[in-house]
């Protein structure tokens, strides 16, 4: 795991790379390859993980030296492909030796759907000068990029790309994310920065003087998607047998692997499934909250969880100063706002887990596929009820979606009288209403950037439709949908930027490649129902942990900031006050409203959450500029 930064005719000096030195502080490397035409730069910080000699130092050079490789993650099935590569010499054991040779014997574009794995990569085949750029087909690891005609700069976070360019905020892309609380790639909060896509790969041909640039995906939409059907034992057991085998994978290292422990089923099974792998006792790390709502502190739970598989167990509570304190500082670790309230308890959990161990093992990835959000419940209903829109258009025409004051209700309603499956997608998982929306802004702001806004948000539309059939069944697309963005672009973003600020790499087995197309070609009906998610998961789970952890209600790593912005509305409102650039944007009255309604029950966290964030980006943008 590790920090990578490239550029095409673009110096990158080690100011750049030293911006992400916290991603790889045990070594760097730097290699430049020049022709007649353009002059390329890759550059590396390296976290030890697999191979610790020098062996595995980056950019790494193919046995033949026409392919040069610079890598951040992990690839859990190298072995296998390893075998593959015969006569080839190899100088260590590392899994970048094994796929910067496989890329080059196999053909990058014919060969990079076969890794199983977390990466964000680019590779240069020297021989044809064309150089690659993907993303991992789940988006676990960041790749940002700039890119012109004659130029390109990528990175695996924002900041060396800003020392360089100096970008101005999208108008539209911020107004998109007070709807949706994150940025879905291919965008940025910044105007002329991109990420990759998950599961996307850039093609850049440096063979011609104004460089041309290809952009697909590695791997195709599955024709089976939710068609899946059989013996309901015979399928625990297959989902079982794949996730032992997606566990005991990412426990591939050379160094100590931990797991983080929440009070939950997903990463308990985890962490079971890895004490039983280990010979050694496995390390456990749990944050919990100094509060008068026991609901949302997990400690307690994760503990029983430790005693019962025998971990060694550490574990944190964190206050509301806490809380409060550290927003601004995970806002510029994270390098754009996101919505979601559990980057807090992140940031305490990886600088705990840091302290002890390099490696950790977490159990995100399993909600999305498999049903288990409480939202997932109401989708047969939403299914239904767009097809009596259908039968009695005229009155779901009298529905007036600006008079609704329960969030959950308006984002139902609105996925109801949306145009198709994509649109009611988006209405359904938006945080604000264009009411809303139009009212927190001022009002030169929002007018000068909602052009822009419905561009991305019809080009997300495209993008949404191009990655699957829109004709599937709303319950099997919406799983889907939320895996490849929402997960991908707010959860899985937000825990490497955080895990790796602490130098510390975290592995998800929840989304391995053969266990994520088993459950996603599975029928609905083995995943959730109208009453519970993870059925299959759950099923399979008995075997390892008792009933009182399987069916213990979900926390979802929450934090207890609804309690704490109810209670605390003039610290909450003193900090909203003090942002000069905040105020030039949004509306304070109706941020004052917000909180209001907050208090009232209807509960609006995230975009207060947001909100704040957006305070202290602009704030941090303000300051550097």
């Amino acid at each position: 795991m590790c920090g990578i930064l490239g550029s095409v005719n673009i110096d990158c000096t080690m100011k750049y790379l030293d911006s992400i030195k916290h991603r790889g502080p045990d070594a760097s490397g730097h290699l430049n390859v020049s022709d007649s035409k353009h002059q390329v730069e890759f550059l590396h910080r390296r976290l030890s993980i697999i191979d610790l000699s020098d062996a595995g130092s980056q950019p790494m050079s193919s046995y033949d030296k026409q392919g040069v490789l610079i890598f951040n993650g992990e690839i859990y099935n190298h072995l296998e492909l390893k075998s593959k590569l015969t006569g080839i010499s190899f100088a260590g054991a590392s899994d970048t030796e094994t796929i910067v040779n496989y890329f080059r014997k196999f053909s990058f574009d014919k060969c990079i759907g076969d890794l199983n794995g977390i990466f964000g990569l680019a590779y240069l085949d020297k021989e044809k000068m064309q150089l690659y750029l993907a993303r991992d087909r789940y988006g676990v690891k960041p790749l940002y990029y700039y890119y012109n005609s004659e130029q390109i700069i990528f990175s695996s976070e924002i900041r060396p790309i800003k020392s360089h360019l100096n970008p101005e905020i999208d108008r539209g892309t911020l107004l998109n994310l007070l709807k949706v609380r994150y940025t879905p790639a291919p965008f940025t909060i910044y105007s002329q920065v991109f990420k990759l896509e998950p599961g996307q790969v850039i093609t850049i041909d440096l063979s011609l003087q104004r460089m041309a640039v290809k952009k697909e995906y590695f791997v195709k939409p599955s024709p089976t998607l939710g068609t899946r059907k059989g013996d309901k034992t015979q399928l625990v057991r297959i989902y079982g047998d794949l996730f032992e085998k997606a566990v005991e994978r990412q426990l591939m290292s050379d160094v100590e692997v931990g797991v983080l422990l929440s009070g939950g089923i997903d990463s308990a099974l985890v962490a079971a499934i890895a004490n039983r792998k280990c010979q050694n006792k496995i390390k456990a790390f749990t944050i919990g909250f100094e509060s008068d709502h026991p609901d949302v502190d997990e400690i307690t739970f994760a503990d029983e969880t430790a005693q019962l598989l025998g971990l060694e167990h550490y574990c944190k509570r964190i206050s509301l100063n806490d809380f409060l304190g550290s927003i601004s500082n995970t806002v510029r670790i994270i390098e754009e706002p996101i919505g979601t309230t559990s980057i807090i308890p992140m940031y305490y959990l990886s600088e705990l887990a840091a302290s002890h161990v390099k490696v950790v093992l977490s159990g995100q990835g399993a909600d999305e596929p498999l049903g288990g959000y409480y939202k997932y419940k109401g989708l047969s209903l939403l299914a239904n009820t767009r097809i009596l829109k259908k039968a009695f258009p005229n009155f779901f025409k009298r529905i007036n979606l600006g008079k609704l004051k329960n969030d959950k209700a308006r984002r139902f309603l609105s996925s109801v009288l949306a145009k198709d499956s994509i649109d009611a997608f988006i209405e359904y998982n938006s945080i604000t209403s264009k009411g809303t929306l139009a009212e927190l802004i001022n009002a030169n702001y929002y007018d000068s950037g909602i052009k822009s806004s419905n561009e991305k948000l019809s080009q997300f539309y495209s993008i949404l439709k191009e990655r699957t059939e829109s004709s599937k069944n709303i319950r099997d697309l919406f799983l889907y949908y939320d895996l490849r963005t929402c997960l991908a672009d707010d959860m899985l973003m937000y825990t490497d930027k955080i895990t790796m600020n602490f130098s510390l790499e975290c592995r998800v087995p929840i989304l391995d490649n053969d266990l994520i197309d088993f459950v996603e070609s599975l029928n609905s009906k083995y995943k959730f129902n109208t009453r519970n998610g993870k059925l299959i998961h759950k099923e399979f789970a008995k075997e390892y942990l008792p009933s009182t952890i399987i069916n213990r209600k979900k926390l979802a790593f929450k934090s207890p900031a609804k309690h704490w912005f109810n209670q605390n509305h003039e610290q909450i409102i003193e900090a909203f006050a003090s942002g000069q650039k905040f105020n030039s944007i949004f509306n304070r009255k109706a941020i004052s409203k917000l909180l209001n309604d907050h208090s009232i029950g209807n509960n609006l966290e995230n975009i207060i959450f947001l909100l704040l964030s957006l305070r202290y980006f602009l704030e941090d943008i303000e300051q550097n500029s």
